[in-house]
């Protein structure tokens, strides 16, 4: 790849690295972006001098901020479809990522939104630092949890995936751990020492070397509140319970959610709900596929993301204005 490619390459003995390369942008994703993973991923998997492959973002801020939002922002506003094709190469590396034949290192360090989340937390080592700031934000902009996330999601401990889903809320790497969207913990000072160790070094022995302990999980903590008040397929009700509760966290929760837009967070739970009775990460993908594509023709996208990303002003006029106005034959369209 040429030196200005936003993603590099690199060999050191028999570890190969892919690194997202655009620091400005927090290494958001873009469609270039993801056919170069693509290529690299399938290059090193027919590659027998390759033992394990670890994923990192450049710069110091963290591994991937997300996907193309402006991109998003132009097809649900012109009704053109470029980000559909987006979606489906990207749902398709998340896929290769989670079934790829050799040992896949994700270094979740710094920032790990949305899209960065596809490439990371289904891989098979998935590696959280004391500055992991994780999160599945779609909500704040209109939009749900896609790149598999309803399927992690819904498969987390009892309703912590609900509530990270619906508030859009930003977790650290004891939470991520706590969620079951990453599995161990390794400071940030060591990293070089883990890429090193893994130029000749079985993954499993090196991270089992290398990581420590986590610290409590304030998300776990929080689970007894969680799991009475998120049950249920009606996010009226699991706002009427937390507003009900007579824990701060959880009326500061149902606030979260009412700032949301009502559509997507109706959409968010059902998507979840649904992902959970699926096979496997293949079907949710396809799932995410097919509300990714319709929510283009539900107004709040466009509107959020202008709210969040292009004129920043965070008034998003969300319609309708309520979850108690939000029809259901819209959620119904939107799921398979």
């Amino acid at each position: 790849m040429t030196d200005d490619a936003p993603v590099q390459t690199h060999r050191r003995g028999r570890l190969a690295i892919a690194e997202l390369d655009r620091p400005r942008a927090i290494n958001a994703l873009t469609h270039e972006m993801v056919g170069l993973l693509q290529q690299a991923l399938d290059a090193w998997a027919a590659d027998d001098s390759v033992a394990t492959v670890a994923l990192v973002g450049a710069g110091d801020r963290g591994l991937c901020a997300g996907g193309d939002l402006v991109a998003m922002h132009r097809d649900a506003r012109d009704g053109t479809r470029g980000s559909v094709d987006f979606w489906r190469d990207e749902y398709a590396l998340d896929h290769a990522i989670a079934t790829f034949p050799k040992p896949f290192v994700a270094v979740m360090d710094g920032v790990v939104m949305g899209g960065g989340v596809g490439l990371s937390a289904h891989a098979r080592h998935r590696i959280v630092t004391e500055r992991t700031r994780l999160g599945m934000p779609e909500t704040r902009i209109g939009f749900v949890p896609d790149v598999g996330g309803p399927w992690l999601l819904s498969h987390a401990p009892g309703q912590l995936g609900a509530h990270v889903a619906l508030t859009a809320a930003t977790l650290d790497g004891a939470d991520a751990i706590a969620l079951g969207a990453a599995d161990v913990l390794v400071p940030s000072e060591r990293l070089p020492e883990l890429l090193a160790a893994l130029e000749t070094e079985h993954a499993g022995s090196a991270l089992e070397r290398l990581a420590v302990e986590p610290p409590a999980s304030a998300l776990a903590a929080a689970r007894a509140w969680i799991d009475a008040a998120y049950a249920g397929d009606d996010v009226t009700a699991i706002v009427a319970r937390l507003r009900a509760s007579d824990v701060p966290e959880a009326r500061e929760a149902a606030d979260e959610i009412e700032a949301r837009s009502p559509t997507a967070v109706t959409v968010t739970l059902a998507a979840l709900r649904r992902a959970a009775t699926l096979p496997d990460l293949r079907a949710a993908l396809d799932q995410d596929l097919h509300v990714s594509t319709a929510l283009l023709d539900v107004p709040d996208m466009a509107e959020g993301i202008r709210a969040q990303v292009i004129d920043k002003d965070r008034t998003p006029r969300w319609e309708p204005a309520t979850l108690a106005e939000v029809d259901p034959e819209v959620v119904r369209r939107c799921l398979p």
